[in-house]
């Protein structure tokens, strides 16, 4: 039982980080102590790396969500670009996942929230011309946050994936 707590005291997170040490306690079946340094380890660890919520994002005054994808020259993708790109990922708060990755002939993804239309495409254009030199060729799939939701954004659902 012990080595299995943690993971299930993340999916009972997931669910709800705001539950009570003591609620989560009854649910686990084990002591109120035991769940409080549980959650202190996987804090500590960096297995749990924020409590956050996931707001309406229309409600917030975003109008689209944009994927875009990235295809860095392959003859620079060096350490110090990497550490480039996350220095400019940073600079942008309605960035919330920038990586490195494979896929559709492409070597990046940013995904990111805006306004609309105009907002985003300014960002795109800002993008195209700082990293000019170093990427071929960058897409976008943009989703309209009014329409087509098949199933809300929520990292809840994550907590029946079994493993």
């Amino acid at each position: 039982m012990r080595k299995a707590l943690p993971q299930k005291l993340l999916r009972e997170l997931l669910k709800n980080s705001k539950r009570s040490d003591r609620d989560l306690a009854k649910v686990l079946k084990v002591s109120q102590p035991t769940i409080t340094r549980t959650r202190h380890k996987l804090e500590k660890s960096g297995m749990i790396k924020d409590y956050t919520i996931v707001p309406d994002f229309e409600e917030m005054g975003f109008e689209l969500l944009a994927l875009t994808f990235l295809k860095m020259r392959p003859e620079i993708l060096t350490p110090e670009v990497m550490e480039q790109g996350k220095k400019y990922a940073q600079k942008w708060p309605n960035v919330i996942f920038a990586s490195s990755g494979e896929g559709l002939g492409m070597t990046g993804v940013i995904m990111s929230f805006h306004k609309d239309y105009t907002e985003y495409h300014r960002r795109l254009n800002l993008l195209r011309l700082d990293w000019k030199d170093l990427t071929q060729d960058i897409q976008s799939f943009v989703v309209s946050l009014r329409e087509g939701e098949f199933k809300r954004f929520s990292l809840t659902y994550l907590s029946d994936v079994p493993l």
